[in-house]
């Protein structure tokens, strides 16, 4: 492939307005390096000015290699397997040096060759600015060479500025995910490795570099994000030099990518967002790619009611026909029933991989529940959790070689559950052949699809019990894409025991995820505040659960729970006829409220702030032409002092007068201490930004809704 662009150049995409932005240097003798990245000014950069600026020593590759002096943790870290009966049996090509074979940029689309004739390796890296603003890289290697050679990991990296000095990922568990944490960054390498085969709960989901005492509205931060749903690495590096990294890729088992001759291996997209406006900045760029993606939801988010945590496995006909009335006279528009459906699923202990309707329970199949829903004028949904297997089901008993293990030996349970092996044909055809023809039969349009266990060890009996997560990982996205394809009306959430897969490979085939188990409204707070560091609203389940929280037993206000599941995907997890007319009235104001707003809720920039002592959390939405916006302030607990907190503004348009309204629903008021501060007359974007609205001091578990809208 010849040079097209032999000088500096400045990938972006000019068409986002807050854009990331690599400059690239090349040279006829070494491969490509990224001479810098960052936030692109409104007035553009000169590449060739940018690497006459950036001294030598900032410069990195995006495959860093041994064999140029590099010792930090290599981009590429494999070897050749020798000919039967050679020696050694293995080791060779360990360290690759690339030559540049040819580099093509074309807007925002990069394309660098290169090839290690010795190695008998070729590599091809494809960069490109997304919409949104952010950059995406990948890596494709091809064995040229005539025996194996084992990949053992292979990951795109970036330079760092050195005024970078702290990092923020999250971690958490089941229920409690997406915990942010803190470190500074040291010489050294700090390494997140995602192993449990899925995303999981505590995987790093972005891993952000920044200045010092970064946060929601300052601070310049570059954010990394491998977009993958099996098993990860995020890496952030200092060099004895100075000069730190940012990166990751997929985290590879021992063996489990061996290429062939010819044979190809291409990394995760590895998504990059650059801000100087902080991590409201950075998470407006992943929103703003999620936004364009084909699979993004293409209708208004309809109210859902869940029925799991209404009736969980007690499936009886009148007793869900009685909620979907409620729901319907409410205003719910979608009706999901969750598991329990199926041959034998009486309880979580049986069942799973029967995927056809219980005769027992439904003896005139789904049909009559089903049309009832759509009768009332909901949608219905239907729940599956395609890649498990319970050992006590006909599937398992019939099949028991269809399962992911190695060693001749069954893995230990986990949720009395063994994972499908989707990698062998014959169990991709089987699930596919279910679920379609339920999704056929029935008048469906969402699936809940779920996974409810971490993969324990995975192998696959068509490679001997070699790792197969990867193999695993493609076949799930394969599987889903066919059914997107045989039934482009459905559109799917992502569910793993709540929020365990969570991240942008997922997330470009689903229109939905459901953010976290945890329904406790106030736990939720903080989960759906943080899984917006990635995650733009529209995608994320919230619902309002029962009085009293079923994980936790606190019992929360309505108005709490309902506010909290507003700034997402709203919905209901609750058995409203337990409800009396009171609640049901309450909760139809919030129903009304979320329809009312959804349309900025799920378009606009989202907007994070802190209380000063830490009790409360403000949070919001503002709209692309700033027109208008909507914040929230949620008192979590007893305020430290009694001060009124002002309640800022972000996003408006500082020259334009803006009304400002108090939408809460009048009957949730009651439970206010005081009223905030409604200014009489038309205020301006300035004003509302700098001194904001003065919210007094609120009993805890109260929140405040106000919409501002330009005159």
């Amino acid at each position: 492939m010849p040079v097209v662009d032999p000088g500096p150049f400045l990938l972006d995409n000019p068409a986002s307005a807050a854009r990331t932005g690599l400059v690239v240097a090349t040279d006829p003798d070494t491969m490509p390096a990224v001479a810098w990245a960052g936030p692109v000014p409104q007035a553009g950069l000169d590449p060739a000015m940018v690497a006459a600026l950036a001294d030598g020593s900032w410069q990195c590759a995006l495959l860093p290699e041994h064999a140029t002096g590099w010792f930090g943790r290599p981009g590429l870290s494999g070897h050749r397997l020798n000919n039967p009966g050679g020696h050694p049996p293995a080791g060779l090509g360990w360290s690759a040096h690339f030559r540049p074979a040819g580099v093509i940029h074309l807007g925002p689309q990069a394309r660098i060759e290169g090839a290690d004739e010795a190695a008998g390796l070729a590599l091809v890296t494809e960069v490109e600015a997304v919409p949104g603003g952010a950059i995406r890289a990948r890596h494709t290697l091809t064995n040229t060479g005539q025996q194996p050679y084992v990949v053992d990991s292979l990951e795109v990296v970036f330079p760092l500025p050195g005024e970078v000095a702290e990092t923020l990922d999250f971690t958490g568990r089941q229920m409690h995910e997406r915990v942010p944490q803190r470190r500074a960054i040291a010489d050294g390498l700090w390494l997140r490795e995602g192993r449990r085969g899925h995303t999981g709960h505590d995987s790093a989901t972005v891993l952000v570099a920044g200045t010092p005492g970064f946060g929601f509205g300052d601070g310049r931060l570059w954010g990394v994000h491998v977009a993958w749903s099996g098993n990860t690495v995020h890496r952030v590096e200092r060099l004895r030099s100075g000069l730190t990294t940012i990166g990751g890729g997929e985290l590879l088992l021992p063996g489990e990518v061996t290429l062939e001759a010819g044979q190809s291996y291409s990394t995760p997209w590895i998504f990059l967002a650059a801000a100087a406006d902080g991590l409201d900045g950075l998470a407006s760029m992943f929103h703003g790619y999620l936004r364009s993606v084909p699979a993004h939801p293409r209708s208004a988010r309809p109210v859902n009611l869940n029925v799991w945590e209404a009736v969980t496995f007690d499936h009886d006909l009148g007793r869900l026909t009685a909620l979907a009335d409620i729901a319907a006279d409410i205003g719910v528009e979608r009706y999901v029933l969750d598991d329990g459906w199926f041959h034998s699923r009486r309880d979580d202990t049986a069942g799973l991989g029967d995927w056809w309707v219980d005769e027992t329970v439904w003896p005139g199949g789904l049909h009559p529940l089903v049309d009832h829903v759509r009768t009332r004028g909901m949608e219905f949904g239907l729940w599956f959790e395609p890649e498990m297997v319970n050992p006590d089901s006909d599937l398992y008993r019939a099949h028991p070689d269809w399962i992911l293990s190695t060693g001749g030996r069954v893995p230990p349970l986990q949720r009395t559950q063994l994972v499908l092996d989707l990698s062998r044909p014959e169990v991709a055809s089987y699930l596919l052949q279910q679920m379609d023809g339920l999704l056929s039969e029935y008048d469906i349009s969402y699936v809940k699809w779920d996974h409810n266990r971490s993969l324990v060890d995975a192998g696959s009996a068509r490679r001997a019990g070699a790792p197969a997560v990867h193999a695993q990982t493609l076949a799930v996205y394969a599987l889903l894409d066919e059914l997107r394809r045989r039934h482009p009306h459905v559109e799917w959430e992502s569910c793993a025991s709540g929020g365990g897969r969570v991240d942008l490979g997922i997330l470009e085939r689903a229109e939905r995820i459901w953010v976290s188990d945890m329904t406790d409204a106030l736990a939720r707070q903080s989960i759906q505040r943080w899984t917006g560091q990635l995650v733009p609203p529209e995608y994320c389940g919230a619902h309002v659960s029962a009085p009293t929280a079923h994980q936790t037993g606190r019992h929360l206000p309505l108005a709490l729970r309902a506010a909290t599941a507003l700034f997402g995907h709203f919905g209901i997890e609750w058995d409203l006829t337990t409800a009396d007319r009171a609640a049901l009235d309450e909760l139809a104001s919030w129903v009304r409220l979320y329809k009312a707003h959804r349309a900025l809720i799920h378009s606009g920039r989202v907007t994070r702030a802190d209380a000063p002592d830490g009790t409360a959390l403000m949070h919001g939405v503002a709209a692309a032409d700033r027109g208008a916006a909507l914040m929230s302030y949620v008192q979590l607990d007893e305020p430290v002092h009694t001060q009124a907190v002002a309640l800022r503004w972000p996003g408006l348009d500082p020259s334009r007068l803006y009304r400002v309204t108090d939408v809460t629903p009048e009957n949730s008021m009651p439970v206010r201490a005081a009223a905030p501060v409604i200014p009489r007359g038309p205020v301006s974007g300035a004003l509302l930004a700098e001194v904001g609205v003065a919210v007094p001091v609120q009993r805890p578990h109260t929140p405040v809704i106000l919409f501002a809208e330009a005159t």
